[in-house]
Protein backbone atom coordinates (compact mmCIF):
# COMPACT_ATOMS: atom_id res chain seq x y z
CA UNK A 1 0.00 0.00 0.00
CA UNK A 2 1.12 3.62 -0.49
CA UNK A 3 1.25 6.15 1.72
CA UNK A 4 -1.86 9.10 0.44
CA UNK A 5 0.78 11.90 2.00
CA UNK A 6 3.90 11.04 -0.38
CA UNK A 7 4.90 13.65 -2.97
CA UNK A 8 1.36 15.63 -2.73
CA UNK A 9 1.74 18.25 -5.08
CA UNK A 10 -0.70 21.48 -5.23
CA UNK A 11 -0.84 23.42 -8.61
CA UNK A 12 -3.24 24.63 -11.38
CA UNK A 13 -4.73 23.32 -13.94
CA UNK A 14 -6.28 25.25 -16.72
CA UNK A 15 -10.42 24.93 -16.60
CA UNK A 16 -12.59 26.46 -18.97
CA UNK A 17 -13.71 29.59 -16.28
CA UNK A 18 -9.85 30.00 -15.60
CA UNK A 19 -7.00 28.26 -13.30
CA UNK A 20 -8.74 25.47 -11.38
CA UNK A 21 -7.26 24.57 -7.82
CA UNK A 22 -5.75 21.49 -7.24
CA UNK A 23 -4.04 18.32 -5.61
CA UNK A 24 -2.41 15.73 -7.31
CA UNK A 25 -1.16 12.37 -5.16
CA UNK A 26 1.35 11.22 -7.06
CA UNK A 27 1.32 7.61 -8.17
CA UNK A 28 3.86 4.60 -7.89
CA UNK A 29 6.24 3.55 -11.05
CA UNK A 30 4.36 1.73 -13.34
CA UNK A 31 0.80 2.66 -12.56
CA UNK A 32 -1.90 0.88 -14.30
CA UNK A 33 -4.80 3.74 -14.19
CA UNK A 34 -4.95 7.35 -13.00
CA UNK A 35 -7.88 8.60 -11.00
CA UNK A 36 -9.73 12.07 -10.44
CA UNK A 37 -11.96 12.89 -7.83
CA UNK A 38 -14.56 14.83 -7.45
CA UNK A 39 -15.95 17.34 -4.46
CA UNK A 40 -19.86 17.75 -3.15
CA UNK A 41 -21.97 20.89 -4.13
CA UNK A 42 -20.38 23.93 -3.99
CA UNK A 43 -23.06 25.80 -2.31
CA UNK A 44 -23.29 23.81 0.44
CA UNK A 45 -19.52 23.38 1.36
CA UNK A 46 -18.15 21.02 -0.68
CA UNK A 47 -14.32 21.53 -1.27
CA UNK A 48 -11.97 18.90 -2.78
CA UNK A 49 -10.86 18.50 1.13
CA UNK A 50 -13.72 17.00 1.91
CA UNK A 51 -13.71 14.26 4.06
CA UNK A 52 -15.37 11.25 2.07
CA UNK A 53 -13.36 12.44 -0.89
CA UNK A 54 -10.09 12.48 1.10
CA UNK A 55 -10.75 8.46 1.69
CA UNK A 56 -12.53 7.81 -1.82
CA UNK A 57 -8.58 9.79 -2.77
CA UNK A 58 -6.93 7.13 -0.04
CA UNK A 59 -8.91 4.32 -1.53
CA UNK A 60 -7.72 5.06 -5.32
CA UNK A 61 -3.96 5.63 -4.61
CA UNK A 62 -3.83 2.17 -2.02
CA UNK A 63 -3.41 0.79 -5.62
CA UNK A 64 -0.31 3.23 -6.79
CA UNK A 65 -3.05 5.49 -8.98
CA UNK A 66 -1.85 9.16 -9.50
CA UNK A 67 -4.82 10.90 -8.00
CA UNK A 68 -5.99 14.17 -8.95
CA UNK A 69 -8.64 15.87 -6.67
CA UNK A 70 -9.73 20.06 -7.90
CA UNK A 71 -11.66 22.14 -6.73
CA UNK A 72 -14.71 23.29 -9.27
CA UNK A 73 -14.96 26.77 -10.21
CA UNK A 74 -16.07 29.65 -7.73
CA UNK A 75 -14.76 27.39 -4.60
CA UNK A 76 -11.26 27.89 -2.68
CA UNK A 77 -8.44 29.92 -5.34
CA UNK A 78 -10.32 28.26 -8.23
CA UNK A 79 -11.27 31.13 -10.63
CA UNK A 80 -15.11 31.31 -12.13
CA UNK A 81 -18.66 31.09 -10.46
CA UNK A 82 -20.41 28.38 -9.27
CA UNK A 83 -22.97 27.30 -12.99
CA UNK A 84 -25.59 24.90 -10.96
CA UNK A 85 -23.39 21.27 -13.22
CA UNK A 86 -23.34 22.66 -16.06
CA UNK A 87 -19.73 24.71 -16.43
CA UNK A 88 -18.51 22.25 -13.56
CA UNK A 89 -18.86 18.94 -15.89
CA UNK A 90 -16.36 21.27 -18.32
CA UNK A 91 -14.32 21.03 -15.02
CA UNK A 92 -14.13 17.54 -15.03
CA UNK A 93 -13.48 16.84 -18.88
CA UNK A 94 -10.46 19.88 -18.21
CA UNK A 95 -9.18 17.32 -15.22
CA UNK A 96 -9.29 14.48 -16.86
CA UNK A 97 -7.74 16.41 -19.96
CA UNK A 98 -4.86 17.10 -17.98
CA UNK A 99 -4.60 13.56 -16.60
CA UNK A 100 -4.13 11.96 -19.64
CA UNK A 101 -1.57 14.74 -20.88
CA UNK A 102 0.44 14.25 -17.91
CA UNK A 103 0.66 10.41 -17.52
CA UNK A 104 -1.11 8.88 -20.95
CA UNK A 105 -3.09 6.12 -18.34
CA UNK A 106 -6.93 5.18 -18.56
CA UNK A 107 -7.78 7.10 -15.99
CA UNK A 108 -10.77 6.21 -13.33
CA UNK A 109 -13.91 8.59 -12.31
CA UNK A 110 -15.00 8.87 -9.10
CA UNK A 111 -17.09 11.28 -7.45
CA UNK A 112 -18.68 12.18 -4.30
CA UNK A 113 -22.53 13.65 -3.98
CA UNK A 114 -22.74 16.67 -6.98
CA UNK A 115 -19.58 15.71 -7.73
CA UNK A 116 -20.54 12.13 -8.74
CA UNK A 117 -23.76 14.06 -10.73
CA UNK A 118 -21.49 16.18 -12.78
CA UNK A 119 -18.70 13.97 -13.41
CA UNK A 120 -20.91 11.10 -14.16
CA UNK A 121 -22.16 13.08 -16.90
CA UNK A 122 -18.77 14.21 -18.19
CA UNK A 123 -16.96 11.00 -18.40
CA UNK A 124 -19.51 8.24 -18.91
CA UNK A 125 -18.64 7.95 -22.63
CA UNK A 126 -15.16 9.69 -22.71
CA UNK A 127 -13.82 6.50 -24.44
CA UNK A 128 -9.99 7.53 -21.91
CA UNK A 129 -12.11 6.60 -18.58
CA UNK A 130 -13.30 3.16 -18.99
CA UNK A 131 -14.83 2.50 -14.59
CA UNK A 132 -16.98 4.98 -12.82
CA UNK A 133 -17.67 5.61 -8.83
CA UNK A 134 -20.18 7.58 -7.92
CA UNK A 135 -20.12 8.22 -4.21
CA UNK A 136 -23.34 9.16 -2.37
CA UNK A 137 -25.13 9.70 -5.20
CA UNK A 138 -27.65 12.49 -5.00
CA UNK A 139 -30.42 10.74 -5.96
CA UNK A 140 -33.33 12.92 -3.94
CA UNK A 141 -30.91 15.93 -3.71
CA UNK A 142 -31.53 18.97 -0.82
CA UNK A 143 -32.72 22.03 -1.97
CA UNK A 144 -32.35 25.23 -0.58
CA UNK A 145 -34.96 28.22 -0.40
CA UNK A 146 -33.36 30.10 -2.64
CA UNK A 147 -32.65 27.33 -5.11
CA UNK A 148 -34.83 26.59 -8.13
CA UNK A 149 -35.65 22.86 -8.26
CA UNK A 150 -32.50 20.42 -9.12
CA UNK A 151 -32.70 17.11 -9.80
CA UNK A 152 -29.95 15.37 -11.84
CA UNK A 153 -30.69 13.19 -14.87
CA UNK A 154 -29.16 9.97 -15.44
CA UNK A 155 -30.26 8.96 -18.86
CA UNK A 156 -26.92 9.12 -20.58
CA UNK A 157 -25.60 6.23 -18.08
CA UNK A 158 -28.67 4.11 -19.80
CA UNK A 159 -26.22 2.78 -22.62
CA UNK A 160 -23.14 2.70 -20.33
CA UNK A 161 -21.77 -0.52 -20.41
CA UNK A 162 -18.38 0.35 -18.46
CA UNK A 163 -18.30 -0.81 -14.79
CA UNK A 164 -20.24 1.12 -12.37
CA UNK A 165 -20.07 1.34 -9.02
CA UNK A 166 -22.27 3.28 -6.64
CA UNK A 167 -21.72 3.14 -2.86
CA UNK A 168 -24.18 5.18 -0.47
CA UNK A 169 -25.14 4.88 3.41
CA UNK A 170 -28.16 2.77 3.86
CA UNK A 171 -29.42 5.92 5.72
CA UNK A 172 -28.60 8.65 2.88
CA UNK A 173 -30.94 11.32 3.51
CA UNK A 174 -30.42 12.31 -0.17
CA UNK A 175 -29.93 9.17 -1.74
CA UNK A 176 -32.54 6.94 -0.89
CA UNK A 177 -32.49 3.49 -0.76
CA UNK A 178 -35.51 2.67 -3.15
CA UNK A 179 -34.65 5.44 -5.62
CA UNK A 180 -30.60 4.04 -6.25
CA UNK A 181 -31.83 0.62 -6.29
CA UNK A 182 -34.46 1.63 -9.22
CA UNK A 183 -31.53 4.08 -10.98
CA UNK A 184 -29.12 0.93 -10.41
CA UNK A 185 -31.61 -1.63 -11.84
CA UNK A 186 -31.87 0.24 -14.83
CA UNK A 187 -28.51 0.39 -15.91
CA UNK A 188 -26.18 -2.25 -18.41
CA UNK A 189 -24.16 -4.25 -16.92
CA UNK A 190 -21.32 -4.26 -15.70
CA UNK A 191 -22.71 -2.77 -12.50
CA UNK A 192 -22.61 -2.40 -8.68
CA UNK A 193 -24.67 -0.50 -5.97
CA UNK A 194 -23.13 -1.09 -2.20
CA UNK A 195 -25.39 0.20 0.72
CA UNK A 196 -23.04 1.29 3.81
CA UNK A 197 -25.30 -0.03 7.27
CA UNK A 198 -25.64 2.81 9.42
CA UNK A 199 -23.85 5.43 7.29
CA UNK A 200 -25.38 9.04 6.31
CA UNK A 201 -24.64 11.36 3.07
CA UNK A 202 -21.34 11.64 4.04
CA UNK A 203 -20.39 8.45 5.83
CA UNK A 204 -19.80 9.63 9.38
CA UNK A 205 -18.21 6.90 11.40
CA UNK A 206 -18.48 4.68 8.13
CA UNK A 207 -15.93 6.35 6.58
CA UNK A 208 -13.20 2.79 6.64
CA UNK A 209 -15.83 1.18 5.33
CA UNK A 210 -16.87 3.03 2.20
CA UNK A 211 -13.45 3.11 1.34
CA UNK A 212 -13.37 -0.17 1.63
CA UNK A 213 -15.72 -0.75 -0.25
CA UNK A 214 -14.30 0.78 -3.21
CA UNK A 215 -11.00 -0.73 -2.44
CA UNK A 216 -12.37 -4.35 -3.06
CA UNK A 217 -14.65 -3.12 -6.49
CA UNK A 218 -11.41 -1.76 -7.64
CA UNK A 219 -9.58 -5.61 -7.02
CA UNK A 220 -12.45 -7.35 -8.40
CA UNK A 221 -13.09 -4.81 -11.46
CA UNK A 222 -9.53 -3.32 -12.60
CA UNK A 223 -6.98 -6.02 -11.15
CA UNK A 224 -8.13 -8.97 -12.10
Amino acid sequence: MHSSHASLRSFFIEGPAGPLEALLNHGAPGATHSAVVCHPHPLFGGTMHTKAVFHTMKALHSFGFPVLRFNFRGVGLSRGEHDRGRGEADDVRAAVDWLDAEFHLPTVFAGFSFGSAVGLRACAHDPRVPALIAVGFPAAPFTGPDEEPRTYDTEFLRDSTKPKLFISGDRDQYGPKDKLEELVAGLPEPKKLVLIAGGDHFFEGRLREMREAIEAWVRETLHK
